[in-house]
């Protein structure tokens, strides 16, 4: 491990793993940090600590017991031998969550292969059903092929459909973001640890109500929604699945024709929960899942950090954070509770945004309705004085609607060739 990578608490890791469980309405019976001196291949607990476990579970009659770390096929049958009782595994919580939490038939569709992914990883030798013979039939399987081999090719068969179908998502989603890019409205993706306030922000930032809770993976399945602009311009804001730490490879692969909104995003705000006391280690597990897209924090300049929850935080401290808002590089301090820091936040969206594009000033006859409403819908209309016969503008006209803006009103320019700010 990196020596400079910041260290979680044990305790924070616990609270965590108890706000996995609350996020499907799980019962928290007990819950409390293991010190291992030494991994058990068989039940990765020592035997101690198994037998207390039992009298637990016995006791408060525990149907359920989560294991923060992840477990082998054998680790968890053995546990739920020992224990009598059903054994979950990080992964397996995860997953539990993604399928209480997804809305949309490609959320589905993602957690289903999720899923089955983990539960093809899962197909060893361990129950007694799995190492029954029985007789090929021919057309689903050859002479004495055993139960396991057949629900491994039975849940590979289903993979391999559902891959087709979320191919099919993604061609469709291509679809809409070719129709999306003759639009001039960039695209600004939220991203953050589960939890940082994502969501909360989204409908802060677009005045809408996507479902927002303190649970730990509230939104699973992406929003996309207009925002406008301080200046009039407008951004499509795209909320998306909350990272976590541990999160397995193959998580990350089935939700990845979610995430490729942010691979296509013109702007990417890293949602940080600026309050929580492993907000440092939380940063560096989005940057790690960011890393997995093909996306390099530090390279890449689309991402803007918003600090958020600064309400949270003691005043002195939250003063210092919002007067540093006034910058034109770093962090945004924001509350997206109480609004504090909002406004700095859309101001360097739309400056950030502004970048790649040219100011030109126009005298355009008003008999031209048609191309008036065309630059309202493909350009900023920054200023506009209307004559008696003409309407004297200055638009702002973003870097992929240049070569357009000039075949329609190229013989309206006011001072041909004027230069951008």
């Amino acid at each position: 491990m990196d020596a400079a990578r910041p260290q979680r608490t044990d305790q924070a890791r616990l609270e965590e793993a108890v706000g996995l469980a609350l996020a499907i309405d799980l019962e928290i019976v007990s819950s409390y940090v293991v010190t291992l001196s030494q991994i058990r291949p068989a039940t990765l607990l020592g035997q101690g600590k198994v037998e207390e476990l039992s009298v637990i579970v016995k006791t408060e009659e525990v149907e359920l017991v989560v294991v923060d770390h992840p477990l082998t096929p054998i680790q968890q049958r053995n546990l739920e031998k020992a224990l009598n009782a059903k054994v979950l595994d990080r992964t397996g919580l995860i997953l539990e969550i993604f399928g209480a939490r997804a809305r949309t038939a490609e959320g589905r569709l993602q957690v289903e292969l999720a899923h089955l992914k983990w539960q093809k990883s899962r197909l060893v030798r361990s129950w007694t059903h799995l190492e029954r013979q029985r007789g090929g039939l021919g057309f689903i399987g050859g002479p004495g092929e055993t139960q396991i081999e057949a629900d491994r090719r039975l849940i590979q068969e289903r993979i391999t459909r559902l891959e087709k179908d979320l191919e099919q998502v993604r061609r469709t989603r291509d679809l809409h973001r070719k129709q999306r890019r003759k639009v001039p409205q960039p695209i600004v993706a939220l991203v953050g640890y589960t939890n940082a306030g994502k969501s909360t922000l989204f409908n802060r930032l677009t005045r809408s109500d996507v479902f927002a809770k303190n649970l730990l993976f509230a939104t699973l399945d992406p929003t996309l929604r207009r925002i406008p602009l301080p200046h009039g311009g407008e951004v499509i804001l795209s909320d998306t699945v909350g990272f976590i730490s541990d999160l397995p490879t193959h998580l990350v692969a089935a939700f990845r024709a979610t995430l490729e909104e942010v691979l296509e995003a013109d702007l990417i705000l890293h949602v940080r929960d600026i309050s929580h006391e492993d907000t440092e280690a939380q940063a560096v597990d989005v940057a790690e899942t960011l890393r997995l897209l093909g996306i390099e924090e530090g390279g890449d300049e689309r991402i803007i950090e918003v600090w958020n929850k600064i309400d949270l935080v003691d005043p002195v401290r939250r003063e210092a954070l919002l007067s540093d808002n006034a910058r034109a590089e770093g962090p945004i301090a924001v509350s997206a509770v109480s609004g504090d820091g909002i406004a700095a936040l859309l101001a360097r969206i739309e400056d950030r945004v502004a970048e790649d594009r040219v100011v030109y000033s126009l005298s355009l006859p008003l008999a031209e309705g048609e191309t008036l409403a065309w630059l309202y819908r493909a350009a900023e209309v920054l200023e506009r004085r209307d004559g008696e016969a003409t309407s004297m503008l200055t638009v702002r006209v973003p870097e992929k609607q240049r070569e357009r803006f000039m075949q329609r009103c190229g013989g309206y320019l006011a001072a041909p060739g004027s230069s951008g700010t």
